[in-house]
């Protein structure tokens, strides 16, 4: 298997939106418009991004959760 990397990325769903639909439920009773499933793995992939940018930015091949800009991942 070779190790050269794809320039085309998928465009697939990244989140399990059951589980995100039945989140929101839980916490606001609220319904979820089905445009939520993009809008979220863009959200997903721009996060994606930045974070492998980051491992690149280190000299690392494999991206940790200090590279996710979430709270509480703060760069050490």
């Amino acid at each position: 298997m070779s190790n050269e990397v794809s320039n085309e990325t998928p465009r697939e769903v990244l989140v399990v939106i059951s589980k995100v639909k039945s989140y929101i439920r839980a916490k606001a009773g609220m319904n979820t418009s089905d445009a939520v499933t993009e809008a979220l793995s863009e959200l997903v992939r721009a996060t994606c991004d930045q974070a492998v940018e980051r491992a690149k930015a280190e000299g690392r091949k494999t991206v940790m959760a200090r590279d996710i800009g979430a709270p509480g991942n703060a760069s050490e």
